[in-house]
């Protein structure tokens, strides 16, 4: 892997192509992120890169965090919001590594922005997925319902737990009511189709797991040809 960045979800859109066919796009809000670590497999056993992405306020930062950032180089600002002024990191709310296999090429201090990918790359999503609460068994893994009819007593209930008397228990796994969502979930091989520089932007074709301004990290995909 050679490029990943972080990224929030701004939400979904549509645009037109040259040829003038309608394409559902996600738009991703994405870095710069800003390189805090070069991990080497010398002093830390493995080759990667640690980046730290969003603002933070100043006062949510513990001390051993605050000086990893301090010492990154990572600038404190002030910003705005109403009539209050707040200090904040200029980035540093998440922090994440990447085995980059150029990983000696960063230095810390660097910045990764969007510009590391172009229009028709290959890329993989990873988000928390939204949750949807305690669902019931045909939500949850689509199975079937019963009779709908006057007297039928099984409508929406997911139908047989297990056998009688042999083996006389419900085989782990069998899909049951229960929460659903709110997992950690990758989405592979999608395309991007625009990126605007100027703005952060990143324009991915579909749809990607997670809620509005939920992070998400966008990795080279593993699904190469």
């Amino acid at each position: 892997m050679k490029k990943a960045i972080l990224a929030r979800k701004v939400g979904m859109t549509q645009i037109f192509d040259e040829n003038g066919v309608l394409i559902p796009v996600t738009v991703l809000l994405a870095g710069p992120c800003v390189v805090t670590q070069v991990k080497t497999e010398e002093n830390d056993g493995y080759n990667s890169v640690q980046v730290a992405y969003g603002q933070i306020r100043t006062k949510l930062v513990n001390k051993a965090k605050a000086g990893h950032l301090a010492k990154a180089g990572i600038e404190k600002t002030v910003v705005e919001k109403g009539d209050k002024k707040r200090e904040v990191f200029t980035a540093g709310r998440f922090i994440r590594e990447f085995k980059f296999e150029n990983a000696s090429e960063y230095a810390p201090k660097a910045e990764i922005k969007v510009d590391i990918f172009a229009a028709g790359d290959k890329v993989d999503a990873t988000a928390v997925s939204k949750g949807k609460g305690f669902q019931g068994a045909i939500k949850r893994h689509g199975q079937s319902r019963g009779p709908m009819s006057h007297g039928s007593k099984f409508h929406r209930h997911q139908g047989s737990n297990g056998s009688s008397s042999d083996p006389s228990h419900v085989f782990k796994g069998k899909g049951m009511p229960g929460h659903m969502g709110a997992k950690r979930v990758t989405t592979q091989n999608l395309e991007i189709v625009r990126v605007d520089a100027d703005r952060n932007l990143i324009l991915v074709k579909g749809s990607m797991p997670g809620s509005k301004k939920a992070l998400i990290t966008l990795k080279e995909t593993v699904k190469k040809k």
